[in-house]
């Protein structure tokens, strides 16, 4: 699924038109990001976590010249599987595959 159609799908299940529906999105994906931004930690119960992870330098390799550099530190965002999601994508697509197995 792509942003358009998720957007798409919550105006047809909710009743927006679809330009509420985008700023519904919107809004939701800027809160996010602007609270990684400010170091904070996002958790939806039974979905997962958002949180930031500091990287420190290390010395890596251009994979065209093989010269050494340096990689500054960075922070980057990091996603943890809440244990309610990973137990229905499991099951789900455990079914599915059951279904999909020919009888040989």
């Amino acid at each position: 699924m792509v942003k358009s159609e998720l957007i798409e799908s919550l105006s047809q299940r909710v009743g927006l038109t679809l330009n509420k529906a985008e700023d519904v999105v919107e809004l939701f994906f800027n809160e996010i990001t602007n609270a990684l931004c400010k170091g904070e930690r996002i958790e939806i119960r039974g979905f997962g976590a958002f949180t930031v992870r500091k990287y420190d330098s290390y010395e890596g390799r251009n994979p065209k010249t093989g010269e050494k550099i340096t990689v500054p530190p960075k922070y980057l965002p990091f996603w943890k599987t809440g244990t309610e999601l990973k137990q229905r994508v499991d099951s789900a697509l455990e079914k599915s595959e059951k279904e999909w197995t020919p009888d040989l």
